[in-house]
């Protein structure tokens, strides 16, 4: 491990002087995104209209799935399929995931409580997903396939059959992703994916109900538009959650080279491992062999005392350099003030990786040289630890 300089913390030239953010988002396709933009205005249809449609029926040949309903986002998505599926009373899920799978299951009239994660995957761990279902009687299990990496699905359809009781896959991160070459999409009863700026598929906003139950769909897509069959009669009380034409349009010139995209973010991860192979005290969430993870972030999991430093230190010195990063997840979600109320879990293995995760920049279309001037920084703030350590 070669000897990289000093540190712009401690007074060294920054790496990235101009500025290095978590995420770039560039848009493909311009030239034909502009142009359907234009048929769409001039159509003065902005909302439910062909582009929509199209998306739907793009985006569920890509996931191999026969259902896809668009919506506004990821989380009105959660929503309503949870409403679909008449959940109530207590929906288990991850300690470890973005705030918006508890929202969604609170704002669907249900009540979250949390279960563990695996410490080596970071994805919801079937033993404790189990317990948990056992303990607590809830009606619906959801997990979430955390920064891109698939869960133990096979384990969790188990689980949840076991429990009789459905399941529902938080996969804001997963468009894109593969569980043993099966795409991510289609499995438990329905798989919710976001479309908002930070993701691989953007939409500017947006999200994406992947589902092989048809009844299930028909619900979504009559509930995105207040449950209203269209005589202003509405048969439920849904959501305004309907994606517009403009957002779709965005979309769907975005999901063309998805598959590139996906095995461009793995080499350049592969890349920065590799860099920083000899640091002690980091690694990466696991990943099965077999399985293809979008790698919408590149997370760090971090043990100060081999690193030498714990994660606000290293935020701050990476910070220095010019890089951004991002606390990914903490705290928790069962620590978060939105739902102190609840009664406590012990969650030992959630509340460690939290402190210890920190999520740096990465992009699908970033180039080799950033990425191992990024694992410079990493590597020299290592170097000089102590030194930095003794700063706080």
């Amino acid at each position: 491990m070669a000897k990289t300089g000093r540190p712009a913390v401690l007074g060294g030239d920054a790496l990235f002087a101009e500025g290095l953010p978590l995420t770039r988002v560039k848009v493909p396709e311009r030239e034909e995104l502009a142009r359907r933009l234009d048929g769409i205005l001039t159509s003065g249809q902005l909302t439910d209209g062909a582009t929509v449609r199209e998306l739907e029926e793009a985006a569920a040949a890509q996931l191999d799935v026969p259902h896809v309903v668009a919506v506004s986002n990821c989380t009105s998505g959660l929503m309503l399929a949870l409403q679909a599926l008449g959940v109530s009373g207590a929906v288990a899920m991850p300690g470890f995931t973005f705030a918006a799978t508890a929202h969604a299951a609170h704002w669907a009239g249900a009540t979250p409580v949390f279960a563990e994660v695996d410490a080596d995957t970071l994805t919801l761990d079937p033993v404790d997903a189990a317990r948990l279902l056992a303990e607590s009687g809830a009606s619906a299990l959801m997990a979430t396939h955390v920064y891109g990496t698939p869960c133990r699905v096979e384990e969790l359809a188990k689980v949840a059959e076991d429990a009789g009781v459905p399941i529902v896959y938080d996969a804001a991160h997963a468009l894109g992703s593969r569980r043993a070459g099966t795409p991510v999409g289609g499995f438990g009863a329905a798989e919710v994916f976001s479309l908002s700026p930070t993701k691989v598929v953007v939409a500017g906003e947006g999200g994406l109900i992947a589902t092989r139950d048809e009844e299930l769909a028909r619900a979504c897509r009559l509930g995105r538009g207040y449950g209203n069959p269209g005589d202003y009669d509405c048969v439920f009380p849904g959501l305004n959650a309907r994606m517009s034409e403009l957002h779709a349009a965005l979309a769907l010139v975005s999901l063309r080279g998805l598959p590139e995209r996906v095995a461009t973010r793995s080499r350049l991860v592969a890349l920065f491992a590799d860099a920083v192979r000899g640091v002690p005290g980091l690694r990466l969430p696991a990943l099965a062999e077999g399985d293809v993870s979008t790698w919408k972030d590149l997370t760090l999991i971090v043990e100060p005392a081999a690193f030498g430093l714990d994660v606000p230190a290293l935020a701050r010195a990476l910070r220095a350099e010019g890089i951004d990063s991002r606390r990914y997840f903490h705290p928790p979600v069962h620590r978060q003030q939105a739902y102190a109320h609840l009664p406590a879990r012990s969650l030992p293995i959630t509340d460690d990786v939290s402190a210890r995760v920190l999520t740096l920049p990465l992009w699908s279309h970033m180039d080799d040289a950033t990425v191992r001037l990024l694992a410079d920084a990493v590597i020299r703030i290592h170097e000089h630890a102590p030194e930095i350590a003794s700063t706080d």
